[in-house]
């Protein structure tokens, strides 16, 4: 498993393509460089560590995907970052 953590240092875990919160709930999956919600639609770009919200690529549309929640993460919120773009939509 990875870290990846949201543009206002919530963090993330990634377990294979599966992006999960810090409680453990199933967030959606990773596709390239960009995260799709459950529902299949867009949630945000990995930049680096980090994932951001761009409003230029909301359109993007991929398949729902559902997974089992996890266990919950213990792990540690890091400073914001000033990248270009907002937090995304999750659920903490």
């Amino acid at each position: 498993m990875s870290q990846l953590y949201t543009k206002n240092g919530r963090p993330l875990t990634v377990s294979g393509t599966s992006v999960y919160s810090r409680s453990g709930q199933y967030l959606g999956r990773i596709s390239g460089d960009t995260v799709f919600d459950p529902d299949g639609r867009y949630a945000g770009t990995v930049v680096g560590d980090r994932v951001v919200y761009r409003s230029t690529r909301s359109a993007r549309v991929s398949a729902p995907s559902v997974r089992a929640q996890r266990a919950a993460s213990a792990a540690a919120p890091r400073a914001a970052s000033a990248l270009w773009g907002e937090e995304p939509p999750f659920p903490d």
